[in-house]
Formats: structure tokens, sequence, C-alpha cells
């Protein structure tokens, strides 16, 4: 038998999503969990709902919130307007380079509806756009879902991709 050394080590890699809120709409839901399940396939992965902000709380509270979740030691890469735009074959090669990297667990943050402070700012490793216009959080984890289940996809040489 041949030894599948990408899989050997991607199956090692686990990804942890880190958001503001549930998903509500019930439609972008169906679609989370469609790519989340295509995900499961190629990266284990967990996800971390942070209770929304009431009116009267600061960004700052939400910012708690998130910190309080994540080490010193994680790789944190934040979705954020002035993140760097990838195609999706720059994404899967990045993703390929932190598994070089021996790096086990990305930590994948999307903040709330006002952003994300500077602390959060300066805490991640890698700022990720997933484009320059504006998404609802909703729309934002959908495409980063399928976003990172074509990166996989890539990787392995499936159809889905081409």
């Amino acid at each position: 038998k041949v030894f599948d050394f990408k899989n050997f080590f991607f199956k090692e890699m686990r990804f942890r999503f880190v958001w503001i809120g549930k998903t509500k709409n019930k439609e972008w839901l169906a679609l989370q969990d469609d790519y989340l399940q295509r995900l499961s396939h190629f990266v284990k992965f967990e996800i971390t709902e942070i209770k929304e902000s009431q009116p009267h709380e600061t960004k700052e509270t939400e910012a708690g919130r998130i910190m309080s979740t994540l080490t010193t030691s994680d790789f944190l890469v934040l979705l954020d307007v002035t993140g760097r735009e990838q195609t999706s074959h720059e994404l899967a090669n990045k993703i390929k380079k932190w598994q070089i990297q021996s790096i086990k667990e990305i930590i994948f943050v999307i903040g709330g509806q006002d952003g994300v402070t500077n602390e959060i700012q300066k805490r991640a490793d890698v700022k990720l756009s997933l484009s320059q216009m504006t998404f609802t959080h909703e729309m934002a984890r959908v495409l980063l879902a399928e976003q990172l289940y074509r990166a996989f996809t890539i990787i392995n040489n499936h159809p889905y991709q081409k």
C-alpha cells in the first residue's frame, strides 16, 4: 500500500471557527452546514460561538469574549476588510505551508458587526479578506467554509474546484 503523505498530515490539522452569535437564517445555516460537512472529510474542526454584544456593551466587551477563547500559542487568522484578498489557489498554498510549518490548529475569527478591536488586529497572525465588499456575518461564514473546502479540493486534486 502506498503511504498517503498528504492526507496523513492534513488530518492532523484542526480548525476552530470563532464567530459572534449563531447563524439564524435557515437558508444560510443550511449552506454553512453543507460546506462544513464537506470540509469535515479533510480536516477536523469545532465552532465557538461568542455571545453577541448587547446595545449597551462596547466592542471591547465582545473582544474580551473572543480573547478569552484564545491561548497565546494559537495561530489566529482574522477575517477582516483590511486583510489580504487571495485566490482560492493562494489560500490552498497557504494552508499547505501552514501544515509544513507544523501549525496544528488554526483559529479563524469573524468579528462582530462593528469589527474587532486593535488588540485582536494586533494578535492576528494573518488577516484575510474575502472581498472588498461588505457581507453579513452569516454570508461570511458560508463563504469562508466554501473557500476552505475549495482549498482542500485543490490540495487533493478533487474535481469540485475545476
